[in-house]
């Protein structure tokens, strides 16, 4: 793809960057085929080129985002399958995220759309704050669900009560069983532990079970990919920063940084890009981007020692986009199959189910039909049990579908030794 920028925009090194990626482009029109939105909407603004050449003109010329750049770009999902469709390697992730921070930070949006965004980036990202905001959306629950558009969706989202305490607290060690084999971080994050507390437990309990010591920093917090997915870039930026000063003294002696939820780790990973310019940080956001793992990258080459309680037991295994696209890991579908249990495929794996982030609370009406899809195709495998390795999958795939839907290490601790998850304790 040709460019235009002028000499003087381009010592700009966000400018740089953008040029760079947007000269990868070849027009070919392959990542379309692998869109969610395009699929949807058959419209080609609504895809990979179409954005791209919409972002090429705003930047090129150096303007304010239109209110067409800005519904564009906030119905793009941020799934990245066409990362992994695309021939000629266009980094649409970082160029994504240039568009949706200046569309943030340029375009004028309606009262009650900033709002729901200010309240959003507000409650979400503290595991108190959204422990509070959780409680008053049980009360509010009945109420919300009968309205229509966003307040509808985000009534629909709440559980029907309030889940358990946060099970693995910050600032706690947890050694390993016997014999030491390994020593992780493990970041907690924001939603997950609240939302699904048990999520972490069992990742401890099956690392330590398998000789490996897991720390958990004090004051680790957000990752950051909440604001990052609405275009907070500053306030994504801060929360980053924040959980690089907690990783930093618990650095040394770390094999891998560990996330569980899947969406965080494609942010952790990128550590390195986001904060480059930061001068008290670079250094250590690179150091932890090249530690963090997902749990299962961890797992993958342990000898998992499998009690029979998976018994041969049919799962339907959902690749959150996070990972399948984001991180490219693959290990999910090999652990579960040595722990006993027969993975089964839906179709077209490689679609989003509609959740990125926080894409289900602001565009209900493409992520519905979305969702719908996904929970339909994993219900057709005929298996009785979901597998996803992502809280916001876990979420949304739940509320569309009516099979129970679990996370990847929540059945690994149960093939292994663990508790039978929550969710599937009628299960014979």
């Amino acid at each position: 793809m040709r460019t235009s920028f002028t000499p003087e925009r381009l010592a700009d090194p966000a400018i740089a960057e953008i040029d760079s990626i947007l000269r990868k482009c070849v027009h070919c029109g392959f990542c379309t085929a692998t869109c969610p939105t395009y699929l949807e909407t058959g419209d080609e603004l609504d895809g990979p080129r179409g954005r791209i050449y919409l972002m090429k003109e705003m930047f090129e010329a150096g303007r304010p985002a239109d209110a067409v750049v800005r519904d564009h770009l906030d119905r793009c999902l941020g799934c990245f399958s066409c990362m992994s469709t695309c021939p000629s390697g266009v980094d649409y992730a970082h160029l994504v995220e240039h568009g949706k921070a200046h569309v943030e930070a340029t375009a004028p949006r309606p009262l009650l759309d900033r709002g729901l965004r200010a309240v959003l980036a507000l409650m979400l990202p503290g595991r108190r704050r959204f422990r509070l905001s959780l409680l008053a959306g049980v009360l509010a629950a009945p109420v919300l669900r009968r309205l229509p558009g966003r307040l509808g969706a985000l009534g629909a989202l709440v559980p029907a009560r309030l889940p358990g305490r946060i099970a693995i607290r910050p600032g706690t060690l947890h050694p390993a069983a016997a014999g030491r084999r390994g020593r992780v971080a493990l970041v907690i994050g924001c939603i997950q532990p609240v939302l699904r507390p048990g999520v972490d437990a069992a990742a401890v309990r099956l690392l330590n079970r398998h000789g490996i010591e897991v720390v958990v920093p004090p004051a680790a917090g957000c990752c950051g990919a909440l604001p990052l997915h609405m275009g907070k870039e500053a306030r994504g930026r801060a929360a980053a920063a924040a959980l690089v000063d907690a990783l930093g003294p618990v650095l040394d002696g770390l094999d891998a940084v560990i996330v569980t939820a899947s969406g965080c780790g494609t942010t952790v990973k990128d550590y390195g890009h986001l904060l480059h310019d930061d001068p008290l940080r670079a250094d250590k956001a690179r150091r932890i981007a090249a530690l963090a793992r997902d749990v299962t990258e961890v797992l993958d080459p342990l000898d998992l020692r499998p009690t029979g309680a998976a018994g041969g037991r049919e799962i339907a295994y959902h690749d959150a986009c996070s990972l399948r696209h984001g991180q490219r890991v693959t290990a999910p579908k090999r652990l579960l199959a040595r722990a006993g249990f027969v993975v089964r495929e839906p179709r077209d794996p490689h679609l989003c189910c509609g959740s990125a982030g926080t894409y289900n609370m602001l565009q209900p009406a493409l992520s519905a039909p979305l969702g719908d899809n996904k929970a339909k195709a994993l219900a057709a495998t005929g298996a009785p049990l979901i597998a996803a390795g992502n809280i916001g999958c876990m979420t949304q795939i739940a509320q569309h579908g009516t099979l129970p839907v679990v996370h990847t290490v929540e059945l690994l601790d149960w093939a292994t030794g663990g508790p039978r998850p929550d969710g599937v304790e009628g299960m014979a």
